[in-house]
């Protein structure tokens, strides 16, 4: 009889400790627990948090006109405007807004964060990197940045023209 007790015990006991290591975790056990964000977060990079590096002595390419430019160009749901000053071919974004744009969706986070802005000054133009989950609206802050520019550039030509010099 003590026999069997004892194995009894040490059949629990070994049951039990293999139990333990299928306990639940958030990190994803395939249990009904499901992480949430807050934990996720813990465990991921914020895509936000990626830094876009400006070269102050950068200057765009091309003939461009000192001035204020505004373009306009397509988002996913409205317009979107991006400001730009131009100073000795030098291009710093005064505003990105857009009208109609969802909140919750990257674009719209992005346009409120300066995100947009700090990466058309790094690029010093319309080359920009497309922002997750706002490929549109990427897209239609590269449309207003190429007419502002485009603007910036007629006007140089106009200027060049007007001093009896050809337009380049």
């Amino acid at each position: 009889m003590m026999r069997k007790t004892a194995t009894a015990v040490c059949g629990a006991a070994v049951l039990a400790m293999g139990m333990t290591g299928c306990a639940s975790t958030f990190e994803g056990s395939g249990s009904k627990d499901a992480a949430s964000a807050e934990q996720l977060a813990m465990r991921l990079d914020d895509p936000w948090a990626q830094e876009a590096s400006s070269d102050a002595r950068a200057k765009a390419e091309g003939t461009l006109a000192d001035g204020v430019y505004t373009g306009e160009g397509k988002g996913m749901e409205g317009p979107i405007t991006v400001t730009l000053l131009v100073q000795d071919n030098r291009i710093s974004c005064l505003e990105t807004a857009q009208e109609g744009e969802s909140q919750s969706r990257g674009g719209y986070e992005a346009i409120r964060d300066g995100k947009f802005a700090t990466m058309i000054e790094a690029a010093q133009g319309a080359d920009i990197d497309a922002v997750s989950g706002a490929t549109i609206t990427t897209a239609g802050v590269k449309q207003a940045v190429e007419d502002a520019l485009s603007q910036a550039e007629a006007a140089a030509a106009g200027a060049t023209a007007s001093q009896g010099g050809e337009a380049r």
